[in-house]
């Protein structure tokens, strides 16, 4: 059975496009609200994404901890935010490869915006190997089912970030 290579959801948040693009595009800020990233270093000197922007992200699961090497495919204010995931390794990103891509897309609605999150499987393996790995890391799942879950909570998590100002004013 071929593994499924895309997993998508959405979430609608009472903030305008730019404020959602604003912290989803700071890898710096990803820890806050996914449930495998405690953040990221972002390796060039300028803050704002931009195409070409690589930074390095630290995961964890369980015990296990690793380092990704990112870089921005785009950078749209407002609109979307993507990046490929490239390397990757225990404490540095050594092993370079094709491993995922995730994007980030912002309407605007009603109520504020509507952010979908996508994770690509980038991996060239056979759908044989990659289905036995993919058990191992996720303790019985296919990625496709773990980042399923992995993006539901991480969209749970940025609502209720994005809609309970810290300072008591409104972002809309």
């Amino acid at each position: 059975m071929a593994r499924t290579l895309r997993v998508s959801d959405s979430i609608e948040i009472a903030v305008n496009p730019s404020t959602a693009y604003e912290q989803v595009s700071d890898p710096t800020k990803m820890g806050r609200w996914s449930p495998e990233n405690l953040g990221a270093t972002v390796r060039d000197e300028e803050r704002a994404a931009f195409v070409g922007m690589v930074f390095d992200g630290r995961n964890k699961r369980g015990a296990f901890r690793w380092t990704t090497r990112c870089e921005v495919i785009a950078a749209d204010p407002g609109e979307r935010f993507a990046f490929r995931v490239r390397a990757i390794g225990a404490r540095r990103p050594r092993l370079r490869a094709p491993i995922a891509t995730w994007e980030y897309r912002f309407e605007s609605t009603p109520v504020g915006t509507r952010v979908t999150e996508t994770w690509i499987d980038d991996r060239s393996w056979p759908d044989f190997a990659a289905g036995i790995f993919d058990r191992i890391a996720t303790r019985g799942q296919t990625f496709a089912d773990f980042q399923r879950g992995n993006i539901r909570r991480t969209l749970d998590n940025l609502k209720k970030a994005l809609e309970t100002p810290a300072d008591g004013h409104d972002r809309r």
